[in-house]
């Protein structure tokens, strides 16, 4: 079964060690079926519990995956193989439409806030033993949440969305447990599942945002969460609205024990109502990122859930880093109180910028998505020969397969700083690499 390569050792530790050295050095490919337990531990002479226990090391590390009675065998991305890797390199000259980021011209400066936040800390210093959140920023957020819709529910802050949803799945989950993602979606997330130990059930998105019969599927298969973007998905653009999202209740009220996770880390720049789902299910946490509207470098998101998962986060927070620091936390207030961020004004930034591309593709043939947020995706045949034709001729996109399981090829365009008079050179392009490959076929 495993071909030439021997598995040895007597502990679970030597054993689960042996295996990941075959995955790491390639004598065990991805895909590779492993012994059963009891045929493992038989070969070896342990106990089947001690094979037991490195399977679920091994699965833990992220380098295998379980599915019930087909077994266990590695996993066909393991986790020290992120997505990351796909990014392509921009070449200088070459301009960069891939990176994800926003438009620094429309991020506020932090000097003054900062200033103040250091003026109160050396007046007022956070000791150890005190309140992790900082009150105002609570009660902020805590009102904003509010005033959506989104239900009652404590207020912790985390180090960004992606450290904020690690930690709610951890809190919620074991090792080997499903969870529904959205297919194309933020690599990042399609990355931390399965290094979790989870495995990934991938739902398919609209501009609309997951395809309800698609999240009923996955979850009557045995999907204990779902990971929903609420609006600016990456790399899609997609929002939930008002009637998609009644579509949703509607599935998550059949399931009532799944795991909800929001992530809102379009707050701030986006124009489009949240229509939360937050409440549907007994647990749900929604998590709000600071980065795209104030700085990617300031490390910060909110989160808020019901009280049990909420708890379960915190007090594993303690027992790691400890807190979000109370200075960042007071510098995110500033801004916030400020009004350092004309969010109407960013908004409609963003959408100009989507809606210029989009409507310049569709006047060349091309169909393109982005309801909300700072990405356009384009569906394209041939995706690594778009993304080298475009590289080519000077425009540095994002490929696909960063943010693709199972979802038809595409690539993602980052307009934040795109001008008007960039516009239709980029589509011209883009309508080209789009376009179906002619001429003769070899096969």
């Amino acid at each position: 079964m495993l071909g030439e390569y021997t598995v040895t050792g007597r502990r679970a530790a030597e054993i689960s060690a042996s295996i990941e050295r075959a995955v790491g050095g390639g004598e065990l490919a991805p895909g590779r079926l492993l012994p059963p337990m009891r045929e493992l531990a038989r070969t070896l002479g342990v106990n089947p519990n001690t094979v037991a226990a490195a399977y679920r090391t091994l699965r833990e590390r992220g380098v295998i995956e379980t599915d019930g009675r087909r077994g266990s065998r590695v996993r066909a991305r393991p986790a020290t193989t992120a997505r990351e890797y796909a990014r392509i390199r921009v070449p200088e000259g070459v301009r960069n439409l891939a990176d994800g980021n926003p438009d620094p011209a429309l991020l506020p400066g932090l000097t003054e806030a900062f200033a103040a936040a250091a003026g109160l800390a050396d007046r007022d210093p956070v000791l150890y033993g005190e309140d992790e959140v900082e009150p105002e920023l609570a009660r902020i957020a805590r009102a904003e949440l509010d005033s959506d819709g989104v239900p009652d529910g404590p207020v912790i802050v985390a180090s960004g969305s992606l450290d904020a949803i690690e930690r709610v799945l951890t809190a919620r989950l074991r090792p080997g447990d499903a969870v529904a993602v959205e297919d194309p979606g933020w690599g990042a997330l399609l990355d931390l599942v399965p290094a979790l130990g989870l495995r990934t059930v991938p739902v398919r998105v609209d501009d609309e945002g997951p395809l309800p019969d698609d999240v009923r599927t996955a979850l009557a298969a045995g999907a204990l969460a779902f990971v929903v973007t609420a609006r600016a998905q990456n790399p899609t653009g997609a929002a939930v609205g008002a009637a998609r999202a009644g579509a949703l209740r509607a599935v998550l009220g059949e399931h009532p024990e799944t795991l909800l996770i929001e992530d809102d880390h379009g707050h701030a720049i986006v124009d489009l109502p949240l229509h939360p789902l937050a409440g549907t299910t007994r647990h749900w946490a929604l998590v709000r990122s600071v980065a795209k509207a104030y700085g990617p470098d300031l490390r910060l998101a909110v989160l808020t859930g019901d009280a049990v998962t909420v708890d379960r986060v915190h007090g594993r927070q303690r027992l790691g880093p400890g807190w979000v620091s109370r200075l960042l936390q007071r510098a995110v207030v500033r801004l916030w109180t400020d009004g350092a961020v004309d969010v109407p004004a960013v908004a409609a930034a963003y959408r100009h910028r989507r809606e210029a591309l989009i409507g310049a593709l569709a006047e060349r043939g091309v169909s393109a998505h982005g309801r909300s947020g700072m990405n356009v995706w384009v569906p394209v045949p041939d995706e690594t020969g778009a993304v080298a034709r475009l590289l080519h001729a000077g425009w540095a996109v994002a490929p696909g397969a960063r943010f693709r399981a199972a979802a038809p090829p595409g690539i993602r365009v980052t307009v934040s700083t795109l001008t008007p008079e960039e516009t239709g050179a980029v589509a011209d392009v883009i309508a080209a690499a789009a376009a179906p490959a002619t001429g003769p076929r070899y096969v």
